[in-house]
């Protein structure tokens, strides 16, 4: 992998993780389109995700860091039920890596058709959220749950997972504000974890497959930054409720992949 493919996966990972458009889809159709390996990027795609984890910190840092003094407090506040209400997402998510792992990594093998079909289901789910006034709920327990079912269904690339779990939110009457926050930092413990896996799981056999580390720099960088601009744009997109563009633009993409596919 060259630098500048590192540069452009990079640029894509970080966009489209916060964005509702599927970084899973956009990634393949990007290794399709540049011809990269799928075997030659499994350390380039954790570092990747580990950057959009580094730039959802930086953006809700100071949220982090009122949630860590209140759950370390080790009383039932309203930081603790937060945090128990994320751990109570990510159950979903976790029974499918640890159930259906190689299931779902088999889907990770540029099928552009598949992306496609998924980027249509993405579409739906954004149009949908213009059809439901938005609520005022703060994520109760049961939401928590049911948002963490949208999460482990976006595991299928092509479905996004911003996308999912904030139309998700939306659609259960929540308030825009906190889907995009709880969407937002309910991912940073499953993508640490599956970064964590994916570490372990490293076998020698593989090593004559690393990518050169000036690559891995650029795409760490390049998708930082970028996560970082499109996580705060898509808090006010949120906000505002503008999402229809983004399904006009996942059903464009998903029909220009199910035809090349």
């Amino acid at each position: 992998m060259t630098w500048i493919e590192a540069l452009i996966l990079g640029l894509v990972q970080g966009l489209t993780e916060f964005l509702p458009v599927s970084s899973s889809g956009h990634l393949e159709i990007g290794k399709v389109l540049l011809n990269v390996e799928v075997k030659e990027d499994l350390t380039f795609t954790v570092l990747v995700h580990f950057a959009t984890v580094l730039s959802t910190i930086t953006v809700f840092f100071k949220e982090i860091k009122e949630l860590s003094i209140g759950l370390f407090a080790f009383k039932w506040n309203e930081e603790t039920k937060y945090v128990s209400k994320i751990l109570l997402s990510m159950i979903p998510v976790l029974f499918i890596g640890i159930m259906f792992r190689e299931e779902v990594e088999s889907l990770f093998s540029g099928n552009l058709v598949l992306v496609g079909g998924a980027l249509l289901v993405t579409a739906a789910l954004l149009i949908s959220t213009q059809l439901v006034k938005a609520g005022e709920k703060k994520i109760p327990f049961l939401d928590a749950f049911v948002i963490g079912i949208a999460q482990a269904i976006a595991t299928v690339p092509g479905i996004s997972r911003s996308g999912a779990t904030i139309s998700t939110a939306l659609l259960l009457k929540n308030d825009r504000s906190e889907a995009a926050r709880f969407s937002f930092l309910m991912v940073l413990l499953p993508i640490i974890g599956a970064a964590f896996l994916d570490i372990l799981s490293f076998s020698s056999e593989s090593a004559g497959d690393h990518i050169a580390v000036g690559s891995l720099v650029v795409g760490f960088l390049a998708a930082y930054v970028s996560g970082y601009l499109a996580c705060t744009w898509m808090i006010s997109l949120v906000k505002k409720g503008n999402l229809y563009w983004f399904a006009i633009y996942c059903a464009l993409v998903g029909i220009i992949s199910i035809v090349f596919g």
